[in-house]
């Protein structure tokens, strides 16, 4: 099982839609959350795209030299760069992070930022684009030399002569829930992403990627897209849930589900449907809770619940073939270090080998009078 964090490049606080206890995600800030992730053994975290962050590939570049083990999933944008610049891109940054790289693959989803950035597609043509891109960035990744028309991209002696460090090339990632995305998913990536949908959800799309990928002879591994809120009873995490909205007024809702209305992202209105804008039933399944969704793109979703509850939820997950997990928490610096302190114990984890001990584990938390560590009933 793999468990990755998430760099908050769009900004950090204590509750959701509102300035109150908000944090500017300033270079120390966002080094004090990656390193934290690297010191806890989490094996990466996710850099958000899109305009409404810092870029992806500067942040995770800076990060690079305070940190020593985790990884960095960040985005390629086909529509928006050239497939022989991102694969020249990604072995550059593969090389100097010593195989550090992995990428997610974002086609697009907001009709209107898209326009905004001169892309004018729609849905289908963005993912035929993206399947020509990876047709010419995998094989440029690899070594090769390509020549290759199609459609909507050309080029001729495509190549990289500074090759990266993972062969043939760093994994992919990849969330796609339309049959436009199904099939470029099943053609070319790695990892096959989901949002926090509920398990009987999850388990129809991982059946139905097994099969399409089955048909082009390939295999998948899963992963999904979550927010967590643990505490150490279930109790004090729903509690934390609701603070975590208690400034979201109903005017802010209704105005993040309109702009949520023009996307033609189907996984975003797969989110969307799991609460229709309405605080009234936001338990959309055993401790999956939609609540984040009211105001948030994206990952609508978190799992609540004691860490015992917690780490079950995602062992659910796990029997359904998802063995890569993506966490968030607000705020990301302190709930990176609670995750991992309260649920890692919990969980069969791929922790790299060189960590020295288990750091979230703390090994025994502060010494009572100076002489005596404390019990391992009470450091919890």
């Amino acid at each position: 099982m793999k468990i990755l964090w998430f760099i908050p490049t769009h900004g950090d606080g204590r509750y959701l839609a509102s300035g109150i206890g908000a944090r500017a995600t300033t270079l120390p800030y966002l080094k004090q959350i990656a390193q934290t992730v690297d010191e806890l053994g989490y094996y990466g975290a996710l850099l958000p795209t899109g305009r409404s962050c810092d870029d992806a590939w500067v942040v995770a570049s800076a990060l690079i030299p305070v940190t020593q083990r985790m990884r960095f999933l960040v985005a390629v944008r086909p529509g928006l760069m050239s497939p022989t610049l991102a694969a020249r891109m990604a072995a550059s940054f593969d090389r100097l992070s010593g195989g550090r790289l992995l990428i997610n693959v974002v086609a697009g989803g907001d009709p209107v930022e898209l326009a905004g950035d001169g892309i004018f597609d729609d849905h289908d043509t963005r993912y035929e684009v993206t399947d020509e891109f990876l047709e010419i960035w995998r094989r440029v990744v690899a070594e090769e030399a390509v020549n290759f028309e199609g459609k909507h991209l050309r080029v001729r002696d495509a190549r990289v002569f500074f090759p990266g460090v993972q062969k043939p090339h760093p994994d992919l990632y990849f969330g796609g829930s339309s049959p436009a995305g199904h099939r470029v998913a099943a053609k070319h990536v790695d990892v096959y992403l989901t949002w926090g949908e509920p398990p009987a959800q999850a388990a129809e799309k991982v059946a139905a990627m097994r099969a399409l990928a089955a048909e082009q002879g390939r295999t998948l591994r899963f992963g999904i897209r979550l927010h967590v809120i643990v505490r150490e009873t279930e109790e004090e995490a729903w509690q934390a849930a609701n603070e975590l909205i208690r400034y979201v007024t109903d005017e802010s809702i209704a105005a993040a589900q309109k702009v949520f209305e023009r996307f033609d992202s189907a996984g975003q209105k797969r989110m969307a449907s799991l609460h229709n804008g309405k605080r009234d039933s936001l338990e959309v399944s055993p401790n999956l809770w939609a609540g984040v969704g009211l105001v948030r793109g994206g990952a609508g979703t978190a799992l609540v619940g004691s860490p015992e509850i917690v780490a079950a939820r995602i062992k659910e997950y796990a029997a359904l073939g998802i063995d890569h997990f993506i966490f968030s928490g607000y705020p990301h610096l302190e709930e990176a270090r609670r995750f991992a302190e309260l649920v890692f114990p919990l969980l069969p984890l791929d922790i790299a080998e060189s960590l020295d001990f288990p750091n979230y584990v703390s090994p025994f938390g502060e010494i009572v009078a100076n002489q005596d560590r404390p019990s391992a009933a009470l450091a919890r």
